[in-house]
């Protein structure tokens, strides 16, 4: 495809997003490049959806590295050959330090489980379902120095039934997770967005509320 934007993937596990993003790509529903894959996991699943869609693939074991800011440096040395338009993480379950946020402030993409700002961090839905929350989600979301902070591009919404487990409430989430990261991942690719001091400007209009994409 002409003047496809390069894409650079981060994962740790079984890489669902990241297979989302290649399909919609084969599909021809993203003018998109995947230029490489880095894992910090080398069991990760999403390795193998790289190797099967001939994806160059690094795995970088944080383990091997003294200080985040070491690993996070050679995540940086293996990225800037590619030269990538956006950076995707897709289930990467590392934080990041701000050196590394820094340097691809604006290019940094996050697909979080919950509707943003409400439960950042970790298990989202088991604080959903306690919390007695009639709507759940996703939230598309640039990366900034602090946790899950960043202006958020688009929300997918799920509705929580009465007779939601976790799991079930979970694997609807996912489901909206891989629609609105391949529509997110298009819209910056379509449009002109800029991260202006965490507000997101949209076609040179400012953002004033994330786009909504509710599951049926």
């Amino acid at each position: 495809m002409s003047n496809a934007k390069k894409l650079l993937v981060l994962i740790s596990g079984k890489g669902s997003n990241l297979q989302a993003l290649i399909d919609s790509i084969t599909s021809d529903k993203l003018n998109a490049e995947i230029v490489a894959v880095i894992s910090n996991r080398a069991d990760a699943f999403g390795l193998e959806r790289a190797a099967l869609a001939n994806i160059p693939a690094y795995i970088i074991d944080h383990h091997h590295y003294e200080t985040r800011e070491s690993f996070d440096q050679s995540m940086i040395d293996v990225i800037d050959r590619y030269h990538p338009d956006l950076l995707i993480l897709a289930g990467f379950m590392r934080i990041l330090s701000p050196l590394f946020v820094e340097r691809y402030l604006g290019q940094l993409v996050n697909i979080h489980p919950s509707l943003l700002p409400h439960y950042r961090g970790l298990n989202t839905h088991q604080r959903a379902l306690s919390d007695k929350v009639s709507q759940h989600g996703a939230s598309v979301h640039f990366v900034t120095p602090e946790l899950d902070a960043g202006a958020v591009l688009i929300h997918g919404i799920v509705t929580v039934k009465s007779k939601d487990t976790e799991t079930c409430l979970e694997n609807r989430v996912h489901q909206v997770e891989h629609i609105i990261y391949p529509k997110a991942i298009k819209l910056l690719i379509n449009h002109h967005i800029i991260l202006d001091n965490n507000r997101i400007i949209f076609d040179d209009k400012r953002l004033v509320k994330p786009k909504q994409y509710y599951l049926k």
